[in-house]
């Protein structure tokens, strides 16, 4: 194993391809947008000053139509992948039947911060990889004053093709920009990413080198699917499955099928690396990079496919660190969409009206609703329990039916999908657990909540997720899970 710093930190060494010059989420909003946001701001203060009953009644009939309009959106996607979900399968003797020669060289990025406890087994799931080590680099991202996992990389074994890269500090400390140091630096033709607690399907690689040759150049990422090694651990990871599920098995494959953008999960998205640098990289201030990367890929022309392939990943099993994990998702989201809805005209003829609609409902509508849903409960409770006059006000009988349709209908709709999810893993348990994702809407909607504050504050503080938590979750296992369908390609490769 060698280690070596990222290039401020040795001056000498040939300076990288100009990589990261993608910083759009570095100002929260635009100029126009803040134009927009102060207009409609006035508009809501003078309607309310001037007729209050009629301007909180339109906006309720307005939040209506939008609920309305994501859940439509969430069923079609369903269909769309219950029907076909379009997954790129590359058979196990397909896979290995490449000769090691013809392979292309493949950089995977590892971008972990304070993570000694988890990087044995990290470097042990990597160790599993069948894929030649001539033809793999392994580059480990580790922030120049994160001592203990430094110490702990060079603790373990030194493999050829792994590599130490010491992150120079400086502002923001994201794992976007860390990533970039690491594209800089990328010898492969194709290049991926393994956060700190992956177990990728040991033939992973190969199925993504396979499927590269044989899809056309404008495919230039294949989203690998995410499920969990602890599911059982307690409630919050049987929730946790069951969305991850319900994310990789339905939604991600109906957005393929729509043509829509994607916004790709964190870890194990497959890339052909000139089209990423072609792209400037990541955006180091967006905290969910991949989102944006996947919107960015789509307004450029370019697709992408979801691989039939699986990685194990730690669940959260504790609620605070969830929602640390989960507020800066929503962030990242907030952040995606409002970089993308500069300029929405010119957005719309980009990717379409229909495309630009969904990725408007998908992107924003997902942390937004989460953050209105409160409100609504709210409402509900005030009504059923207090009969307060007021609510009675906000919701004359046209706008009544609406909000009917939308406690009723769209309240099932997610539990439906969620029963549909959690049956579709086979492990027991998760159905009877689906049926009480009311408590995980909850928390959803507390993490959406302090995403917005953090939005506001500090929109590119990347609030750290602890791993290590889970059961098993520091072993170096021989072999991953694989009691899930979902990761039966680990037992099967």
């Amino acid at each position: 194993m060698s280690m070596i710093p990222a290039p401020r930190s040795r001056p000498d060494a040939p300076a990288p391809p100009p990589i990261g010059a993608q910083t759009a989420a570095r100002r929260t909003l635009s100029n126009g947008q803040r134009v927009l946001l102060a207009g409609i701001g006035v508009l809501f203060v003078g309607g309310c000053a001037l007729a209050p009953a009629p301007t909180l009644v339109s906006l309720v009939a307005l939040l209506s139509i939008v609920y309305i309009a994501a859940f439509a959106e969430r069923l079609v996607l369903l269909h769309k992948a219950v029907r076909d979900p379009g997954l790129i399968t590359i058979s196990p003797a397909d896979a290995r039947a490449v000769p090691d020669d013809d392979l292309p060289i493949y950089t995977v990025l590892v971008p972990a911060y304070r993570e000694p406890e988890v990087l044995a087994q990290l470097l042990a799931s990597i160790a599993r990889l069948e894929y030649p080590a001539d033809r793999l680099e392994v580059l480990l991202l580790l922030e120049e004053d994160d001592e203990e996992t430094l110490a702990a990389a060079g603790a373990g074994p030194s493999p050829a093709y792994l590599r130490v890269v010491r992150v120079p500090y400086s502002e923001p400390r994201t794992k976007p920009k860390a990533c970039n140091i690491g594209l800089g630096l990328a010898r492969g033709d194709l290049i991926t990413i393994f956060d700190a607690e992956d177990r990728p399907e040991p033939l992973q690689l190969r199925r993504a080198a396979l499927a590269f040759r044989r899809l056309p150049a404008t495919v230039a990422c294949l989203q690998a699917k995410l499920a969990f090694f602890n599911h059982e651990q307690n409630l919050l990871t049987r929730w946790f499955t069951t969305e991850y599920a319900m994310w990789f098995e339905q939604m991600l494959p109906g957005l393929v099928r729509q043509d829509a953008p994607v916004p790709l999960g964190g870890t194990s998205n497959h890339f052909r690396t000139d089209v990423l640098r072609a792209l400037d990289g990541w955006d180091a201030f967006n905290v969910t990079e991949d989102a944006d990367l996947g919107v960015r890929l789509y307004r450029r022309g370019y697709r992408t496919l979801i691989l039939d392939s699986v990685t194990l990943e730690e669940a959260n099993s504790d609620a605070i660190n969830w929602l640390k994990q989960r507020s800066r998702w929503y962030k990242g989201y907030l952040q995606t969409w409002l970089v993308h809805s500069r300029q929405p005209l010119r957005r719309c003829r980009e990717m379409g009206p229909a495309a630009y609609l969904r990725f408007n409902l998908f992107v924003g509508g997902t942390p937004m609703l989460a953050i209105l849903n409160p409100v609504f409960w709210a409402l509900t409770l005030m009504w059923f329990v207090g009969r307060v006059g007021f609510v009675r006000t906000l919701f004359p009988t046209g706008v009544l039916y609406i909000s009917l349709v939308c406690l009723v209908a769209g309240n099932f709709t997610f539990v439906y999908i969620n029963v549909l999810a959690a049956r579709a893993t086979g492990l027991p348990g998760l159905v009877s657990r689906s049926l009480l994702s009311v408590g995980y809407w909850v928390l959803m909607s507390l993490a959406a909540g302090k995403a917005l504050v953090q939005l506001i504050i500090a929109p590119s503080f990347w609030e750290k997720t602890a791993h290590g938590l889970g059961s098993g979750a520091s072993a170096a296992a021989v072999e991953p899970v694989s009691a899930n369908p979902l990761e039966a390609s680990h037992a099967n490769a």
